[in-house]
């Protein structure tokens, strides 16, 4: 099944996040995040997510897909409380650290943790992480793997969510192997949602591999960004850069922005 929002649809879009189902103490999170009104990846997805369905979504990046996956969670989490309730995949170690901030933010009025898998970051302080029974666990395919296969006491056979997120770069990172490895010791009974910015063959492969009688979301559009999404480059003398970085970390402190430096 598919959802789309059309023109006149988008023109009376739902205005609250307790109109998509969700109690109060979550739509007051949301609010304390800047989340005036739901996105569109919102509207269409928490609704299904609430009923019990798996769900692809294509959305764009900036367009609110981690509210789209997370505050159903936390609903749910909120009524069965458990450990090592959901594992969101990412394909970057970045997007992780971003997604658990987020998690963390929408959940800090249920005393909800969480715990990072990615590389770069002692493997040992991520078991302590994995030992205090976190609810969501978010990391990279490969890193979880590590450990599955090597942290003592961890298991996801009680696993309630799984979520792929950016699943085309997942693929696009030869990501397929460790995927297939972490499919194989969760539960077939759990809840999956996988989002992406374009539907590419791998991805259906994947889709039918792990999802089922999934409801389809669409907002993606032929951009990779959404229209309110705002990008600027600027070029700078090479030996003068760190100072033209200091300057520009310096000015956007305390906003929600990414820099980016290329050489």
């Amino acid at each position: 099944m598919t959802t789309a929002l059309t023109d006149q649809e988008r023109k009376a879009a739902i205005k609250a996040f307790e109109e998509l189902g969700l109690c109060t103490q979550l739509a007051e999170a949301a609010a304390n995040l800047g989340w005036k009104t739901p996105s569109v990846i919102q509207q269409q997805a928490v609704p299904p997510l609430l009923q019990g369905s798996d769900v692809i979504g294509l959305a764009q990046t900036g367009s609110g897909k981690t509210g789209a996956f997370a505050l159903p969670i936390l609903q749910e989490l909120m009524d069965k409380p458990q450990e090592l309730f959901a594992l969101v995949l990412s394909p970057t170690r970045e997007l992780a650290i971003q997604i658990a901030e987020q998690f963390e933010a929408l959940g800090s009025g249920i005393g909800l943790k969480t715990a990072v898998l990615v590389g770069g970051i002692d493997m040992m302080a991520q078991a302590i992480a994995l030992a205090r029974r976190p609810h969501v666990v978010v990391g990279t395919p490969g890193r979880v793997v590590d450990h599955l296969s090597n942290t003592k006491g961890f298991s996801m056979r009680s696993l309630r969510h799984l979520v792929l997120d950016e699943a085309d770069k997942l693929l696009d990172m030869d990501f397929e192997q460790e995927i297939d490895q972490i499919l194989k010791v969760i539960p077939r009974e759990r809840r999956t949602q996988l989002f992406s910015a374009t539907m590419t063959n791998k991805v259906q492969k994947l889709q039918r591999a792990c999802l089922v009688n999934p409801v389809k979301v669409e907002v993606a559009h032929k951009y990779s960004t959404v229209d309110t999404l705002r990008q600027q480059y600027l070029f700078v003398p090479a030996k003068h850069k760190d100072c033209y970085l200091a300057y520009v970390l310096n000015e956007l402190s305390g906003s929600t922005a990414m820099n980016v430096c290329v050489p």
